[in-house]
Order: structure tokens, then sequence, then C-alpha cells
């Protein structure tokens, strides 16, 4: 490996292999924000509920 260039490239590989790390990172990303946006959605509902209302 003599440069960064040819790193990145990959032999030919690059576009494939930092591909699929980018969609790797994406899911993991994803994983870990959408459940805890439906936790606090779910929270305010639970809350909206004890108090009385019944909307959202």
């Amino acid at each position: 490996m003599n440069s960064l260039g040819e790193f990145l490239h990959m032999g030919g590989y690059g576009l494939y292999v930092w591909g699929a790390y980018g969609l790797s990172a994406a899911i993991l990303i994803w994983n870990a924000i959408v459940p805890t946006q439906r936790e606090k959605s779910l929270l305010r509902e639970l809350a909206a509920r004890s108090n009385g209302r019944s909307g959202p």
C-alpha cells in the first residue's frame, strides 16, 4: 500500500467494500435512533392517557 488512493481503491473492490461499510453504519445508526423515538412517543402517549386526555 503506497498511497491513500490505493487504500481506498482496494484493488478494484473499494466501491463494494466502502459501500458495505456505509450501509452497515446506516443500519446501525437507524437501529439506535428509531427505537428511541418510538419509546419517547409511547411515553408521551401514556402520560397523556394518565392525565385524562386521549389525544396525541
